[in-house]
């Protein structure tokens, strides 16, 4: 043996002894180091259990409920808020909107203390064999941790504070009680937070009302709302909606029939721009304008609720008879071209890519779509809304446009490939071309004993503007501001059988404000001597002129301030004969309801009360009422001879086409100002009162032949037909101090031989058609 041999022999045994001892050492460095780790876990987690934010957010848990604003018969017609939510308690949420939610997000909700190791567990095998991230581990309890107190970022720290929350929400919360909280703070998409709000918003349905099929469609959303929503898309939320109910079928939430049944029943969703049960968008906007008065920002999230005087019925019939009238006249007017052009390639492709650009669901005004024409010639044409389909019109949808898809039809006005145009559903699965009205209108109606707004549209559509004419649009009243102007001759001596003539005058520029008049009757007709109840019927210029002129101008506006009018709109010249002062269709519908109710100025009012979330009364209208004395504004037989003129204005005037209406109770005053830019009707039964408008924002000329008779008078039968649909006929009966000599009425200290017997007339006469010459001689 070598001396090598000998070392190494010697040293052997030593190594061996150095392995034994390091080997424990070695062993217990990672014991140590995991002691050590669990210890700074623990450390970390009593500091962050130390820092976690206080439950009282939860505790005291008070959602932001939107305001709310609903007609008289408890119908929703507009909520103001950055959430819309509808609290609701777990008791009253149907189990199969209970089970779909379990069965989406957490179906052990119930055996788990705030987190689910065998959730996590299941969660991670998933995910490995997947390689992704198809199923997540949070608990409903650590949901609603995040939703109330954290932020969407993915760490871990974030993740163990979440766990922390989760427990202490379990130990503060019972199941029930955090199971309600989620099914009401949870985000669903389209502004809308909790269960209750998105059955509203998605499917137009409470609730109580939904089954397995669209339970399963809400249940889905938590996870990604906007990925799964099914209005945007719709082939994602039926495929979430579709995994749901088999979870629900394999937690034994639905047998395998009851799964069937829910994978084939039809989904009907609420269409992406869906109103409220009733629209009434100016009327919402009156009472939010109220409410923010009285209770400033809050209104937004303390659940106020508004409830205002509007009747649905009534309300909705307001919104078809304006539309129908604004139609109707932009039809007669014909197609002005279309809106835009777009420049498309011929490539189809690359033309959708173009329309998918340009158009979108946010360029549609209500049922008004906006499309692009693809193709056109003068018996087909081919429009896109992008998205890859096409619409063919045809036959009956052409009919509008059909001068515009001729060879000779102007640049401007002609339909060609890339013209944007609107189309509208014709109730029969096809499409009709249209076009946006570039005319407006308005409309009010209102009970005329106590002023309660029954219906309010305050033009064609709020959404593309805002403006409320019914209470904002200062415009002349043309003859419908006549009855006034009779009303307060008759305070002077004038009697309903005053014979005026209806010849030519000449009015001195003194006179009118402003230069040389020369007034006309509308049809350039003059008929001569007539009693003044006809003249009101036919609306004769010349007798109401003359009739200002007797009174004065001065007495005559301040006699019209007591229906409500505002003088200083109202200039003393003889013009306010012919309604040339500045009037809104709101201050006309509260005046003309002095001739309805006997003599009394009502004040229309809107909002009948106003409750917080839980229903305590805040504040209520409490109006007078006609038969007040305090609210007389003319002798109640004035109120009666006017209503007896203004009845033969129905009866054989210029409203006579009111009569399709088949009642003997109805009266009232159409109104055509110069050029024809305003066109009006005021009128009445004795309990509702409406007045409708119709004229272009900025003041231009309707047409030559377009009246108040013609345009707003035909708004007015529609909407008072469904208003007074089964109300009885109602005659008024004259007053004390009314007598009735030959079939006329007059007062009783100025009947015949007392009162005026006539105007502009001479003594011996004038015959119908004399000579003009002789009354312009006498120039006013």
């Amino acid at each position: 043996m070598t001396d090598t041999t000998k070392r190494r022999s010697r040293n052997k045994p030593a190594t061996q002894t150095n392995w034994v001892r390091v080997g424990p050492a070695a062993l217990a460095i990672p014991l140590v180091a995991a002691a050590a780790g669990g210890l700074l876990v623990a450390l970390a987690l009593v500091l962050l259990n130390d820092r976690l934010p206080p439950l009282d957010a939860m505790l005291d848990y008070r959602p932001r409920i939107p305001l709310r604003v609903y007609t008289a018969d408890g119908q929703l017609i507009g909520e103001f808020g950055e959430e819309r939510r509808t609290f609701v308690h777990v008791e009253d949420v149907p189990p199969v909107v209970k089970n779909a939610v379990l069965a989406a997000e957490d179906s052990r909700f119930f055996e788990h203390m705030g987190v689910d190791p065998i959730g996590v567990a299941r969660a991670a095998l998933v995910n490995l064999v997947a390689g992704g991230t198809e199923q997540g581990a949070s608990t409903i309890t650590m949901q609603l941790a995040r939703e109330f107190f954290l932020s969407s970022e993915r760490t871990y720290t974030r993740k163990i504070v979440e766990i922390l929350l989760a427990l202490r929400i379990e130990d503060n919360l019972t199941k029930e009680q955090i199971f309600e909280l989620y099914l009401n703070q949870i985000y669903l998409g389209k502004r809308s937070y909790g269960f209750a709000a998105a059955s509203q918003t998605y499917f137009g349905r409470p609730l109580s009302k939904l089954g397995a099929a669209e339970a399963a469609v809400l249940a889905g959303l938590p996870k990604a709302p906007s990925r799964f929503n099914p209005l945007v898309n719709p082939k994602r939320a039926i495929e979430r909606q579709r995994y749901i109910l088999g979870r629900m079928r394999d937690n034994g939430f639905l047998s395998e029939a009851e799964y069937a049944l829910a994978l084939a029943q039809p989904l009907s969703f609420m269409p992406a721009h869906a109103d409220y049960p009733v629209h009434a968008p100016y009327v919402a906007e009156l009472a939010r304008q109220l409410a923010f008065d009285l209770y400033r920002e809050e209104i937004y999230s303390a659940g106020l609720k508004i409830y205002t005087t509007i009747v649905a019925a009534d309300q909705r019939t307001a919104n078809e008879a304006l539309e129908q009238g604004v139609l109707d006249y932009d039809r007669r007017h014909g197609f002005r071209g279309p809106e835009r052009m777009l420049d498309l390639p011929g490539d189809e492709a690359a033309a959708e890519d173009v329309v998918e650009a340009s158009i979108g669901d946010n360029d549609d005004i209500g049922r008004f779509l906006a499309a692009a024409v693809l193709s056109a010639d003068p018996k087909r044409v081919v429009v896109s809304r992008g998205r890859g389909s096409s619409i063919e019109i045809t036959g009956e949808g052409l009919k509008f446009v059909a001068p515009a898809l001729g060879e000779r039809a102007p640049a401007s006005r002609r339909l060609r490939r890339g013209a944007v145009v609107r189309i509208v559903e014709t109730g029969k699965g096809g499409y009709a071309i249209a076009q946006l009205p570039e005319v407006q209108a308005a409309l009010v109606g209102l009970n005329t004993h106590d002023g309660s707004v029954r219906a309010l549209v305050g033009g064609f559509d709020f959404e593309r503007n805002k403006f409320n004419r019914v209470t904002q649009a200062w415009r002349q009243p043309g003859s419908s501001f006549k009855p006034f102007i009779y009303s307060a001759s008759l305070e002077k001596g004038f009697m309903t059988s005053t014979v005026i003539n209806d010849a030519p005058v000449l009015i001195d520029p003194a006179r009118t404000g402003g230069q040389l008049w020369d007034p006309k009757n509308y049809d350039g007709k003059f008929e001569g001597p007539m009693h003044m109840r006809t003249a009101l019927a036919k609306s004769k210029n010349m007798v109401s002129i003359r009739l200002l002129e007797a009174i004065g101008p001065q007495y005559a506006q301040d006699y019209v301030s007591r229906f409500g009018f505002d003088p200083e709109r109202i200039p003393p010249f003889l013009t306010m004969a012919l309604g040339a002062g500045s009037v809104t269709p709101w201050q006309m519908a509260r005046a003309i309801t002095v001739f309805a109710n006997g003599g009394y100025r009502i004040e229309p009012y809107l909002v009948a009360r106003i409750t917080d979330i839980n229903g305590r009364l805040l504040a209520s209208a409490n109006p007078k009422q006609a038969g007040d004395e305090s609210l007389r504004a003319i002798d109640a037989r004035n109120a009666f001879l006017m209503d007896s003129m203004l009845r033969d204005v129905v009866r054989m005037g210029t409203a006579t086409r009111a009569r399709v209406l088949k009642r003997s109770d109805l009266a009232g005053k159409t109104g055509t100002t110069n050029d024809s830019i305003d066109a009006w009707f005021a009128g009445y039964n004795p309990r509702i009162a409406a007045v409708a408008w119709v004229g272009f924002d900025q003041p231009r000329k309707l047409g030559d032949r377009e009246t108040g008779g013609g345009l707003a008078l035909p708004i007015w039968i529609n909407y008072m037909a469904t208003a007074l649909e089964g109300a009885p006929e109602e005659q008024t009966q004259p007053p004390p101090g009314v007598v009735r000599v030959d079939g006329e009425y007059y007062y009783a200290e100025t009947g015949p031989g007392q009162g005026i017997a006539s105007l502009g007339v001479s003594e011996d006469g004038v015959a119908a058609g004399a000579d003009a010459d002789l009354i312009r001689n006498q120039v006013f």
